[in-house]
């Protein structure tokens, strides 16, 4: 069967490169999106077969874009692309559903068997992070389990965007009141109440690249 591909990465030389390399693989890309909004739009217009989502997107990360995409389209398969080889950042990615965790450094060597591998339901794990998944699973170093609703973490990664309330509001299509009350909810929940120390936990819960 020729795999129907939809990537997703804000950089559009790398978009290109891994579109080529897939086309001359004999897959067939059905759609590209520069950030993870449009990846899960795209996603549901277009059913993919597999899914693959850069971690470090801007208006929504890849881990929140990997919930969206399964969402829209429940027969996708998700590989997510990232620079990190820390275990929180690959829990959190099998966490939101994905088949594959690929290190950028490795996509264009390694990426045609992962598609191969999880488009026959398997798992696919990059080599350097492999070890790392298997000894925070015995040790039990899972991250405690967010009390953020997904609307939050879109907030919160908006906030470490730097965005003000009225450009998260517009960003969500929601008021700017609406908005200023997530950013509220977010701080009392999380017992954070200053700009950067929500930024540090975006980073360690893998919502924002650093």
């Amino acid at each position: 069967m020729r795999e129907r591909i939809l990537l997703a990465d804000d950089h559009a030389v790398v978009r290109d490169g891994l579109a080529a390399l897939l086309s001359a693989e004999g897959f067939k890309v059905v759609g590209t999106a520069a950030d993870g909004r449009q990846a899960v739009k795209l996603a549901k217009e277009l059913k993919p077969d597999i899914a693959v989502l850069d971690v470090g997107m801007p208006q929504l990360n890849g881990l929140e874009a990997t919930r969206g995409v399964l969402q829209s389209s429940s027969e996708t398969r998700v590989i997510v692309l990232t620079m990190h080889t820390e275990d929180p950042y690959v829990i959190e990615a099998l966490r939101a559903g994905a088949r594959g965790y690929l290190l950028k450094t490795q996509a264009t060597a390694h990426l045609v068997q992962a598609i191969r591998e999880v488009a026959r339901g398997s798992i696919y794990l990059s080599p350097g992070v492999s070890k790392a998944v298997v000894e925070a699973c015995l040790s039990k170093q899972e991250l405690p389990e967010d009390p953020l609703t997904p609307r939050e973490r879109e907030v919160l990664q908006l906030v470490g965007e730097g965005k003000s309330s009225k450009e998260i509001a517009t960003a969500l299509d929601i008021s700017t009141r609406t908005a200023e009350a997530h950013r509220a909810h977010i701080m009392e929940k999380l017992d954070i109440h200053e700009t950067a120390s929500l930024v540090r936990y975006a980073i360690r819960r893998g919502l924002i690249v650093p």
